[in-house]
């Protein structure tokens, strides 16, 4: 793969939040992407109120269950659009390929008659 990678297992960090809570700014990071409970929610904001914007954020998004069903469609079928569009573009260099190699055996063919028609008439 050409990205870096980190898989970060968040069901085996929620037990260390139980255990430890959020010590420093990647435990609120995966705190603010990994839990749900509202315990922990409070928490968080208290300690790091720069995650209060994106909780009401989160919050007004799903307030309006239209918007939040349009968006994660719209993007689905723009992921579906671009995969299409690529499916498409491989079928067709697929297809150039295959008649580029037809052309070059059908130019050998007429190359191979043309020398034998030359050397038909010149006896």
């Amino acid at each position: 793969m050409l990205q870096k990678f980190i898989f970060i297992p968040v069901d085996i960090f929620l037990e260390k939040l139980h255990n430890s809570g959020v010590q420093s700014e990647l435990d609120a990071w995966l705190t603010f992407l990994g839990c749900d409970e509202s315990e922990y929610i409070l928490n968080l904001i208290d300690t790091h109120p720069n995650f209060k914007p994106l909780y009401y954020d989160l919050y007004s998004i799903c307030q309006n269950t239209e918007r939040m069903m349009t968006m994660f469609f719209s993007e689905e079928l723009k992921i579906l659009d671009d995969n299409t569009v690529k499916y498409m573009v491989d079928q067709l260099e697929e297809s150039n390929k295959e008649k580029d190699a037809t052309i070059a055996e059908q130019a050998a063919t007429i190359a191979k008659l043309q020398e034998e028609l030359q050397k038909y008439q010149s006896k």
